[in-house]
């Protein structure tokens, strides 16, 4: 990496932050390193919201099922509603009071200093680098499953899904969100033709239909017993994951301190909603064990119920709008996230260096490239557990976040505060830990491989990047003038 010509070194003021070293850069350096401001408004917002989870109502979720059956799918579910619920209100407050592209990253950057914040970003990194990849192999069999021009799934269909909408954010945030929203709202009403279909055929006795095993606890409502419902986590979160992407588009947003809570707030009740009855209508149309293990769980709901072919294939479009939403969504959340990482100097300055769009090339193609190489593997089921790890973690180091801001900056701005306080992101930090113990309960080689490479990039911190710091970042500059209020008082 070149250093910056105008670069001069900024002293590290607290001994908390010992070893951390930092640059002042020129305004050259910022330039080429601007998002377009003013761009979306709290609907297009909330309509990122929703299209970076919808594709967890069409598929993934139903995994949750063969671990821990209907009732320990709907017990996690409820749990993990609660969970995002409250970590969304706190990030509401913390977004309107920190509106920069880093999103977490900013948040533990304040509150914690370089390593939480870096460790914050980096969690949410692994997140939306895998979860894509997990999606891309859901959108093949998806594409497998309509025959279209008699296409099957394979790394074919990945590939032109990473080039197709890599290319489109390339054009300019602008025109990404509107055509995210587009395909979002065509998602959505595929839900509400599905749901149209499925509830005439619900059946009660379909929920239940898998057999009880030997484990404690177990029942024909729990038929893997209580250790069920904990092992449903990493699944139950796939309703919900990526909401929390919203605040990492506050550089672009028009008036951040009001519309990013009414973004993220409004997601969320949607995807509460899509969660409960896409919950209990695809099993109770389709029988709990034929949802487990199916890859399009709506179409072989309806397929199993006997419901109209056209109804079906109709479905089936839809289904493939709502993985496109989703994968469409991250990528942006994605690049924003490296975007502000490496603008600030934890990783590589090329990473944020934007094109005449206002659109950081190297931040999509670079994770988009590594993406791509994990989606060969095909395991959807294994890459979303790893995804899950990574939003785990980084839930429990924003909720920390939150809770030490509050205790330690009671006067620091917040346009919005958090209904209850630290109580709630309380609930959710605690639950966000369960749910981190839970990955390893689902399938412990994929957490260990995730925490592996989360490990490799905190060592690429503690070696090298900790020393080449931008102090002209805005993450870094809040700290400075936090530094300055404190030398006041």
């Amino acid at each position: 990496m070149t250093a910056d010509p105008t670069a001069r070194p900024t002293p590290t003021r607290h001994p908390a932050r010992a070893g951390i070293e930092a640059e002042r850069v020129g305004a050259e350096y910022l330039e080429r390193r601007r998002l377009r401001t003013g761009t979306a408004g709290w609907l297009l917002l909330a309509g990122l919201g929703v299209s970076a989870v919808i594709s967890g109502d069409y598929a993934g979720w139903n995994f949750g099922l063969a671990e821990g059956g209907f009732g320990g799918l709907l017990i996690a579910t409820v749990l993990m509603a609660v969970m995002y619920t409250a970590m969304v209100f706190g990030l509401a407050e913390l977004g309107s009071a920190l509106p920069t592209a880093g999103g977490g990253y900013t948040f533990a950057r304040r509150a914690l200093g370089p390593w939480g914040g870096y460790a914050t970003g980096v969690a949410v990194l692994i997140e939306y680098a895998i979860a894509p990849a997990a999606i891309a192999t859901f959108i093949g069999a998806y594409v497998e499953s309509l025959g279209l021009f008699g296409i099957t799934d394979g790394w074919w269909v990945y590939l032109a899904a990473y080039a197709l909408f890599i290319g489109i954010h390339l054009m300019g945030v602008g025109e990404a969100l509107k055509v995210m929203f587009a395909v979002t709202v065509v998602a959505v009403a595929g839900l509400v033709v599905f749901l149209v279909g499925a509830v005439p055929q619900f059946d009660a006795a379909n929920l239940t239909d898998i057999a009880p095993t030997d484990a404690a606890g177990a029942s024909s409502f729990l038929p893997y017993g209580l250790i069920g419902i904990w092992a449903a986590f990493p699944f139950a979160i796939w309703f919900f994951l990526a909401v929390e992407s919203v605040p990492l588009a506050a550089e672009e947003a028009r008036d951040p301190a009001r519309s990013m809570p009414r973004g993220i707030v409004a997601a969320m009740g949607v995807l509460v909603v899509l969660a409960v009855l896409m919950l209990v209508f695809t099993p109770g149309a389709g029988g709990a064990s034929t949802i487990a293990d199916s890859g399009n769980p709506p179409v072989d709901a309806l397929a199993a119920s006997a419901a109209p072919d056209a109804l079906t294939r109709v479905v089936n479009y839809a289904g493939l709008f709502g993985l496109v939403a989703s994968f469409f969504s991250i990528i942006y959340a994605y690049s924003r996230q490296v975007f502000a990482l490496s603008r600030a100097g934890y990783l590589p300055r090329a990473l944020s260096v934007t094109n005449s769009r206002r659109a950081p090339v190297l931040a999509l193609l670079v994770p988009g490239a590594i993406g791509f190489a994990l989606s060969l593997t095909g395991q959807g089921a294994v890459l979303l557990n790893m995804a899950v790890f990574g939003a785990t973690v980084s839930y429990v180091l924003m909720m920390v976040s939150h809770i030490v801001l509050r205790r330690r900056e009671p006067d620091l701005p917040r346009p919005y505060r958090t209904p209850g306080g630290t109580a709630t992101t309380g609930v959710a930090l605690v639950l966000a830990a369960a749910a981190v113990v839970a990955t390893f309960l689902v399938d412990v080689t994929a957490a260990l491989w995730t925490l592996a490479a989360y490990v490799v990039f905190l060592a690429w911190f503690a070696l090298y990047s900790r020393h080449h710091l931008v102090a002209s970042a805005p993450e870094e500059e809040f700290e400075l003038l936090a530094d300055a209020e404190g030398d006041v008082r």
